[in-house]
């Protein structure tokens, strides 16, 4: 059984990535283990990767993607449909 809870931050340094770890730091418990990893890092963005992250701050939790960081990213569609590429 574990004895604590990883929670792993993946941030580029930004201020909302700073923010984002703040918040999460509040919000932890005495059995949160909390790690805050620079995806400009190559092995930290490789994993980055195989988790299915596709933007940041991100937070994985135990191994496993947090549900509100999974599904977000650039959707080029939606931004094209906003005007990305048709002239004015």
């Amino acid at each position: 059984m574990a004895i604590s809870r990883k929670i792993e931050i993946l941030s580029a340094g930004c201020p909302v990535c700073a923010d984002a770890v703040r918040q999460i730091q509040d919000a932890a418990c005495p059995s949160c283990e909390i790690e805050v990893l620079d995806i400009r890092d190559p092995t930290v963005s490789e994993r980055a990767v195989l988790l299915g992250v596709r933007s940041v701050p991100a937070v994985v939790i135990d191994g496993v993607l947090a549900g509100c960081c999974s599904d977000r990213g650039v959707d080029v569609a939606m931004l094209q449909a906003a005007g990305l590429g048709k002239n004015l």
